[in-house]
């Protein structure tokens, strides 16, 4: 097979140090810090062999089969199932007590003397599957408790992966934001920006533009006056991204700025929100929050929540902090629904 890497002039060695060893200096000796580390590197070393598997595409079966429902009453598909799998094997035998995962309906028991719970999404924008559309995996990691419905504020690292034209990692242990992109050709992981830090404003915005009018007034009164841009109250233009895949867009503002939003709304099971907090929103917010942004339910910072049941849902506004500031306060300006 001939070689098809194409180079462009300004590219040169990688000098961007890998994964394995950014993490072993973070860690240095410190036992809980060598775990956390190995936690990591083992979810970022698996994601590989899932991005082989999506880059096949319908060759060695369709991906999007639908395999079953999970709690939540989502379609399961082949590729969601076989992530969530994949991940639970991984991740044995590292110091995990329990797992909390979307596929599942209970709580997963891995190791009784673990140190740490894990709350996992193994494929985030699975609507996505086979379309060649970004997904991921996000993940939030706890000290273990009697409980596995932990509160936002206990998170000690999050992370996650993003399967597009890149392999993208980003995590943080509590100390900022990196991210780490894999070279196909070695398969290794490179931390090529080592602290991210979002931009305070943002002209870019994401959200469902079929939903705002099951939106509260507030969230209506917000989109029209963004929308109407430099000729409106607001005195400058916006662009709209959105990319059906909150981990997809979750990248993209780290690596750009922008905010997203995924409110409640009107429609029946929409009332209280639609993405989960323990394992889609809480890393969301970790990872805003130590690259400078925000995130919210509108109302409330979404780490001072604690879920009630595993598959709590949650509205979710995250992204540049001035942005998300003033989003809410056309929320608090009206007397909105729950949002």
């Amino acid at each position: 097979m001939p070689n098809l890497l194409t180079t462009m002039p300004s590219d040169g060695d990688i000098t961007a140090p890998a994964l394995a060893q950014f993490l072993a200096d973070w860690a240095g000796d410190t036992p809980v810090r060598r775990a956390i580390s190995t936690i990591l590197e083992q979810i970022a070393t698996s994601s590989i062999v899932l991005a082989q598997r999506l880059s096949q595409g319908r060759l060695p079966g369709d991906p999007t089969q639908v395999v079953g429902t999970n709690e939540s009453g989502d379609k399961q598909k082949a590729l969601d199932m076989a992530a969530h799998h994949h991940f639970i094997a991984a991740l044995r035998g590292h110091s995990i007590a329990k797992i909390i995962s979307e596929e599942a309906d209970d709580v997963i028991a891995l190791d009784p003397d673990g140190q740490f719970d894990l709350a996992i999404d193994p494929i985030d924008g699975s609507g996505s599957i086979g379309i060649g559309a970004p997904l991921g995996a996000l993940f939030c990691l706890f000290p273990t408790g009697a409980s596995v419905l932990h509160a936002g504020d206990k998170i000690i690292a999050a992370g996650y992966v993003s399967f597009g034209h890149s392999v993208d990692f980003g995590f943080s242990t509590g100390n900022g934001v990196s991210i780490a992109t894999l070279n196909p050709l070695t398969g290794t992981f490179h931390v090529d920006t080592p602290s991210v830090t979002l931009p305070a404003a943002t002209k870019t915005i994401a959200f469902n533009a079929s939903n705002p009018r099951r939106w509260s007034a507030g969230l209506q009164a917000y989109i029209a006056d963004t929308m109407a841009g430099k000729d409106g109250p607001r005195g400058r233009d916006f662009n709209m991204r959105w990319i059906a895949a909150a981990v997809g867009d979750l990248h993209r503002i780290l690596r750009q700025g922008g905010v997203f939003l995924y409110p409640a709304d009107s429609r029946p099971g929409y009332e209280h929100g639609f993405l989960r907090l323990a394992y889609e929103a809480f890393p969301i917010a970790f990872l805003m929050e130590q690259a400078g942004g925000r995130a919210s339910d509108g109302t409330r910072r979404i780490l001072d929540l604690t879920p009630t049941d595993i598959h709590d849902r949650v509205p979710l506004i995250f992204g540049s902090r001035d942005e998300v500031a003033t989003l809410q306060g056309y929320l608090t300006r009206t007397s909105p629904q729950e949002d």
